[in-house]
């Protein structure tokens, strides 16, 4: 039997995936940099839910895209990221989370903070630099949330599992 978690995030339109990916590479440490940057909405599933995430991510998916703001950079103590600010995809990962709500893990019971990490496991005088630059010429601005996908986590990079744009 498969025992691969799976991870649920939103993805981006490709102008802002790649300017989130640039923040990534130029801010992460690279000997740790296996992924693009992502909004992970759930981060262990259980992989006997196969099937079901990827018939509740298509059933989401067939409605419009959910509007979302990239607001201000926050530490994380040994790193950055970035808030992203949506009602309706919070709402969309509430209505999840009440379906899966007795398979969660705590990470995933736990309040969500939806964010894009740009920077990690450095230390925390990089990290405060960072966040200060950042931070300086920040304006929050409107960021396109283009779908919704599923992965197996595999300790490395993710392997995919399902994808679903928007409407």
């Amino acid at each position: 039997m498969n025992s691969t978690p799976i991870i649920v995030t939103a993805l981006f339109g490709n102008e802002d995936q790649a300017w989130f990916d640039r923040q990534r590479t130029a801010y992460f440490p690279p000997e740790r940099n296996q992924l693009r940057a992502h909004l992970t909405l759930f981060h262990h599933l259980p992989p006997s839910l196969a099937d079901e995430v990827r018939q509740r991510l298509a059933a989401l998916a067939r409605g419009p895209r959910p509007a979302a703001t990239v607001a201000a950079p926050f530490s994380l103590g040994r790193g950055v990221a970035y808030r992203i600010a949506s009602p309706v995809l919070a709402a969309l990962r509430a209505d999840l989370a009440e379906a899966w709500a007795p398979l969660l893990t705590p990470q995933d019971r736990a309040g969500w903070r939806p964010h894009v990490t740009v920077q990690n496991k450095v230390e925390p005088p990089v990290a405060r630099a960072l966040l200060a630059d950042l931070s300086r010429d920040f304006g929050a601005r409107a960021v396109t949330i283009a779908g919704l996908a599923s992965w197996w986590y595999r300790g490395g990079p993710w392997a995919p599992l399902s994808r679903h744009m928007f409407a």
